[in-house]
């Protein structure tokens, strides 16, 4: 199992129905590509202040290094980052593989 993790920050201009686009289509994927068993969406809320300028965040899971491969030449992620880019200031991703 591998999780997929993105740190987000959206431009300025991002007015909130924009996030809610990203976030739907984000929330769509796992039933639109094969592999992909789970997605949540969340929005910073840490009383630690440490989220350095971030403010959401998306953890994909995907059963196996297939389905990432799948993933990220896939169409729907290509059509997921047409409407995420033109919004998007910065972004992280950390990929890592669960260790049972």
């Amino acid at each position: 199992m591998i999780r997929h993790i993105l740190f987000i920050t959206f431009t300025d201009s991002a007015l909130p129905e924009h996030i809610l686009a990203v976030r739907s289509a984000f929330l769509q994927v796992s039933d639109r590509i094969e592999g992909i068993t789970g997605v949540e969406w969340g929005v910073n809320d840490s009383p630690e202040e440490k989220n350095a300028g971030f403010t959401h965040c998306v953890l994909m899971t995907f059963a196996d290094e297939a389905a990432r491969q799948r993933y990220l030449p896939h169409p729907v992620h290509d059509d997921l980052k047409t409407i995420f880019r033109p919004i998007l200031r910065e972004i992280v991703v950390l990929d890592y593989t669960v260790i049972p």
